[in-house]
């Protein structure tokens, strides 16, 4: 399955922004999702994650309560809505899928997308 994240850009603290990862090439309802993000010189941390029915979300601390991962099969797009943005936020966002588990892990991703750039300034 081949992802692509879009919908990253510039916007200031406290903002919102909505990432979306469109798949192609296999069926994209057979896999869970996981949002990661990563900064210069870090790891790519983990940010959310969805199962393939989109029944089940889980987030990392630093953004519960302020991002909410949602997926539309029909559409083969994974989404990452995104509230309340602060500086800390700033980061390359991937999207990964992932046929196994749902996603928490850089290690349990199958598929990787080109990452999108979210920069919150402020």
């Amino acid at each position: 399955v081949q992802l692509q994240a879009s919908g990253g850009g510039l916007v200031q603290a406290g903002g919102s922004l909505r990432l979306s990862c469109a798949a192609s090439g296999r069926t994209f309802s057979n896999y869970h999702v996981g949002w990661f993000r990563q900064t210069p010189g870090k790891e790519r941390e983990f940010v959310a994650r969805i199962n393939w029915s989109g029944s089940s979300t889980d987030y990392g601390d630093s953004v519960k309560g302020r991002f909410t991962i949602s997926r539309d099969n029909a559409k083969n797009t994974v989404y990452l809505q995104m509230n309340s943005l602060k500086v800390e936020d700033t980061a390359v966002y991937y999207c990964g899928a992932a046929y196994s588990r749902i996603p928490k892990s850089v290690g349990e991703v199958n598929y990787w997308g080109k990452g999108t750039l979210v920069t919150v300034s402020s």
